[in-house]
């Protein structure tokens, strides 16, 4: 197998035990959805008959998660560059699947970038200005829930930026996320829903 992918770093003994531990916080969480389903018993009716099994669900998160300390030791390893951004409309669950990313992971390594509104000043700089600032560095995961890409969505969608924001911002980020890979960052999107716009070439 190639030295260079994930799973040849075996999980350092010390992470497997946090791993071990982690399950106590998952019987918690369990705990706590059950006393929900005993103070709202209409929540069990409403669920699919063919839903995944609780402990189903656990397995398969527990193991996708060792596989992220995998990840994350590749990175520290070969001191890569990893960014991934999540982009969905409100309440389509991008908090919850970044947290179950970041669950098990030091947070000296991954970290979230959940900017707000920008801030007048902000708004006067070049666009992509304030998330250049949260790039990663060598041996770093950055994950954006949300994105630059909140020019083509929300923002235009609000009035928040000119139809000529916008299309400059349609000429310049496909060149923009050119920049980010030939710098050595390695990009990853999640999208549900793209900007309807198919000069967004990058994506």
């Amino acid at each position: 197998m190639n030295s260079k992918t994930p799973n040849s770093h075996p999980v350092p003994e010390h992470l497997d035990e946090d791993m071990f531990e982690a399950i106590d916080e998952e019987l918690e969480l369990e705990l706590d959805d059950h006393r929900l389903e005993l103070a709202l018993p209409d929540t069990v009716e409403r669920r699919s008959e063919d839903s995944l099994d609780r402990r189903i669900y656990f397995e398969e998160l527990l193991r996708l998660q060792r596989e992220l300390i995998k990840l994350q030791e590749w990175v520290v390893h070969h001191k890569l560059k990893l960014m991934i951004l999540f982009e969905d409309r409100d309440a389509a669950g991008k908090g919850g699947v970044i947290k179950r990313i970041t669950q098990r992971l030091n947070p000296r390594v991954c970290k979230v970038v959940a900017l707000p509104a920008p801030t007048e000043r902000e708004r006067t700089q070049w666009y992509f200005q304030r998330y250049v600032v949260h790039l990663p560095a060598a041996g770093e995961i950055v994950l954006f829930d949300r994105s630059w890409y909140n020019r083509a969505g929300v923002e235009r969608v609000m009035g928040f930026c000119s139809e000529a924001d916008c299309e400059d911002f349609f000429r310049t980020v496909p060149e923009f996320e050119r920049m980010l890979v030939r710098s050595g960052i390695i990009l990853v999107k999640y999208c549900s829903r793209l900007p309807t716009k198919s000069r967004i070439s990058a994506f």
